[in-house]
C-alpha cells in the first residue's frame, strides 16, 4: 500500500456520515473501529455523527468520544428529533469537508474493515459510487433475523425484475459516494425510510453514474 504521506498528499478526504438513534452502546465500538482502520490505511477522514434526539443518551456518549479522538475527527451535528434518513444525509453533507462521503449504519451491521476495499474499488474504476453487496459470493449480514433477510431479498428481487438497475444489492446502506454525486442524488430522491436506498441506486443508473460493488461477507 502507498505510504501515509502519499495518501494524505493526494488530497482525498473521506467523510463518514453516521446517523444515530438510540446507539449509546454501539457508537463507541463503531467509532473505535473507524479510527482503527482509517488510521492503519492512512486515508484522511472525519466522522460526522448525526443524532436525532436519542433518549438513551447517545449524544452524550458522542461528546465523550469527541473529547477522546478530537473535534477534527469527530464532528457532532445533532438534530432535535427523528427527521428521516435522507434529511440526515443532507444535514451531514452540509458539514462534510471531504470530497468523498461514506454512509453506513451505526448498529455494527457494517464493518469498517471493508472501507479500504471500497476506496480501492472506487479508484480502480473512478466509480461515482461503490456499494457493499450481500448477494455476491459469500456476502451476508450479521444480526439480521429471518424476516428482515426475506424482506431485503424480496425487495431486491422485485426491483431487479422491474427496474433493472445494474446493481445486485439495492437495499444496502453501506456505500461510498463522490460527494457531488451524493448531493445530486439526494436532491432528486423522494422516498423515505427503507425504500430510500433503493431509489438512490435506481436514480444513479438513470443519471448514468457508474456503480462499483464490494462483497460484504
Amino acid at each position: 500500500m502507498a505510504s501515509r504521506k502519499s495518501l494524505q498528499a493526494n488530497g482525498d478526504k473521506y467523510s463518514v456520515l453516521l446517523p444515530t438513534y438510540n446507539e449509546r452502546e454501539n457508537l463507541p465500538l463503531i467509532v473505535w473501529l473507524l479510527v482503527k482502520y482509517f488510521g492503519e490505511s492512512g486515508y484522511n477522514y472525519e466522522i460526522i455523527v448525526i443524532d436525532d434526539g436519542s433518549p438513551d443518551g447517545t449524544l452524550e456518549v458522542a461528546e465523550q468520544l469527541q473529547k477522546i479522538y478530537g473535534d477534527d475527527k469527530i464532528l457532532l451535528r445533532p438534530r432535535a428529533k427523528k427527521l428521516g434518513l435522507g434529511t440526515a444525509y443532507i444535514h451531514g453533507m452540509k458539514h462534510a469537508t471531504g470530497n468523498f462521503i461514506i454512509i453506513m449504519d451505526a448498529d455494527l451491521s457494517h464493518h469498517p474493515k471493508f472501507i479500504p476495499q471500497f476506496i480501492k474499488k472506487q479508484k480502480e474504476g473512478d466509480y461515482d459510487l461503490v456499494s457493499g453487496t450481500r448477494y455476491l459470493g459469500s456476502g451476508g449480514v450479521y444480526g439480521w433475523d429471518l424476516r428482515r433477510k426475506l424482506i431485503s431479498r424480496g425487495a431486491n428481487f422485485l426491483t431487479q425484475v422491474l427496474l433493472r438497475p445494474g446493481a445486485s444489492d439495492l437495499t444496502g446502506s453501506f456505500r461510498l459516494y463522490k460527494k457531488k454525486v451524493l448531493e445530486s442524488l439526494v436532491e432528486r430522491c423522494v422516498s423515505k425510510g427503507y425504500v430510500f436506498q433503493m431509489e438512490m441506486i435506481v436514480r444513479a443508473r438513470q443519471l448514468n453514474y457508474t456503480v462499483g460493488e464490494v462483497n460484504q461477507p
